[in-house]
């Protein structure tokens, strides 16, 4: 057995985050990671390694709603997901934080606003080097300038940002995570940023700018190959006692005054679910019936937009967004999401999705190609679930809403890439099998019978339990979650701070 101030399960951005900011305090932090560090290799910035074969992905099989198995887009390693991210760094709009009618229902309000998380914001921006421009994205509201410079657009990008503006719309610069882009031992700026591990540690993910600094700390460990099977607690259910971990296959108990779970939306709900008791008979902090409910991982559809004439000869492409949908608008009474370029698609990715092409033309299609991703909202229902199958395996039952809305954007991003000259644009969404920006299975609020978490991530149920992955989230909004993640993290921590660790 060994004890710790603070426990936190998962290195990813919530977790790996909490650590770097407990890390100065005295605290003796435990870092519990089941994966193993991403090594430093050549396969990093191989297609066919990392895409065809999942070379870094976990060979774990979750099912679907209706009991079909598929590999869910997750990374178990020091960083969790952020080592594979874009690095894509918005934060939510401020209406993001409240009601918004849909056309498929209402996203539900947040129980803190936008000018609370704000000076976190600020924070998250800073620690995890966001390049950005203020002023020229229409949803952006009032905000201080980003802390980093834009990341400028390549000349052919620039072209297509100047064709969107004839168009009447608004393009702006993505707010990106990236080290040093430019100067010695910095950013290459290189084509295999998005779902690719960084070889040389130049993205902004947690590992690189969370967890390995914190561990130079003397009070902070991290155990790697250490899988929490369950979290227990003591006779009266409301306070963790042990930590069950499988470390490298041997059994260790672990205690600690204070727990924070941030295993990613799935894998938290599963662990509270497994962790069931004498006093908590569906599932730990699961009075209200809520843990693993509620999921929801964005309606997201890839698109090529290809001419058969033009090489693309763009390296980092992935600098432009467009949120002129983003609210309701353009003759429609509801919001239909957000639009940003993505990395560069290799032949490999392509083959990978449609095996039955020949490499050779996935090449040729990918060398002519621009790459877009459209994203909308998905609502919380109570029915979209995290489960856990006799057996322990998990099963996500999942029917994706906002369909309507989703292909109206699909439609607006396709007609502004022909307007723009492209032949055509061919479109790829990963639907139902989506893990990718999942969220809100351990939903915080004020009341006790509609949220399992308070609004400092607190468990309703579990006094000494913290939940700080996108867990948490109400709603997903239309924009990619990693900062409001890193930034309610930090708010957290400054929260264990102030009242938990003196």
């Amino acid at each position: 057995m060994e004890h710790f101030d603070v426990v936190i399960v998962g290195s990813g951005a919530g977790g790996g985050t909490m650590a770097h900011a407990l890390s100065g305090t005295g605290a003796r932090v435990l870092i519990l990671e089941r994966g193993e560090t991403v090594p430093q290799e050549a396969e990093n910035w191989d297609p066919a390694a990392v895409w065809k074969q999942q070379r870094y992905r976990p060979k774990e099989l979750w099912l679907d709603r209706r009991g079909r198995s598929f590999m869910p887009f997750v990374h178990y390693v020091v960083g969790g997901n952020t080592k594979f991210w874009g690095s894509v760094l918005y934060r939510l709009r401020r209406d993001d934080f409240e009601a918004i009618e849909h056309a498929d229902g209402v996203s539900p309000a947040w129980p803190i606003d936008y000018d609370t998380l704000a000076p976190w914001y600020d924070k998250a921006e800073r620690l995890y080097q966001v390049h950005g421009q203020q002023g020229t994205d229409p949803t952006d509201g009032d905000r201080g300038p980003f802390p980093y410079a834009a990341i400028p657009h390549e000349p052919a990008i620039l072209e297509l940002v100047e064709r969107m503006r004839e168009q009447g719309l608004h393009p702006s610069h993505l707010p990106l995570g990236l080290v040093s882009p430019g100067l010695v031992g910095g950013c290459i700026l290189c084509s295999t940023c998005a779902s690719f591990p960084c070889r040389i540690r130049a993205k902004s993910d947690a590992d690189t700018m969370c967890v390995e600094p914190a561990l130079t700390s003397e009070t902070v460990t991290m155990w790697t190959g250490a899988c929490v099977q369950r979290l227990v607690t003591d006779a009266s259910g409301r306070k963790i006692t042990g930590i069950d971990v499988d470390r490298n296959g041997e059994t260790v108990l672990v205690t600690a005054k204070t727990v924070v779970v941030a295993c990613g939306a799935v894998n938290s709900a599963a662990l509270l679910l497994r962790s069931a008791n004498e006093r908590h008979r569906h599932g730990l902090a699961n009075s209200s019936g809520l843990v693993g409910r509620r999921y929801m991982a964005h309606m997201a559809t890839m698109m090529e937009a290809f001419h058969p004439m033009k090489i693309n000869s763009t390296v980092f492409q992935k600098t432009v967004s467009i949120n002129d949908f983003y609210r309701a608008g353009h003759g429609r009474p509801y919001p239909l999401g957000h639009i940003q370029s993505q990395g560069r698609a290799h032949g490999a990715i392509v083959q990978s999705v449609a095996p039955f092409l020949p490499r050779w033309a996935c090449d040729a299609f990918t060398s002519r190609g621009v790459d877009w991703l459209a994203m909308s909202e998905d609502l919380p229902r109570a029915s979209n679930r995290v489960t856990l199958e006799p057996d322990g395996r998990i099963r996500v039952s999942y029917r994706p809403n906002n369909i309507g809305p989703h292909a109206d954007l699909v439609r607006e991003t396709r007609r502004m890439l022909k307007r723009i000259g492209y032949w055509t644009v061919i479109t790829h969404s990963f639907r139902v099998q989506n893990t990718t920006h999942q969220c809100g299975t351990l939903v915080f609020g004020n009341e006790e019978k509609t949220s399992v978490l308070d609004p400092y991530c607190r468990s309703h149920d579990v006094d000494n339990l913290f939940v700080v992955d996108a867990s948490f989230f109400p709603s997903s909004a239309a924009v990619n979650p990693g900062l409001t993640i890193i930034a309610q993290s930090l708010r957290v921590a400054d929260h264990l701070i102030r009242n938990e660790l003196n």
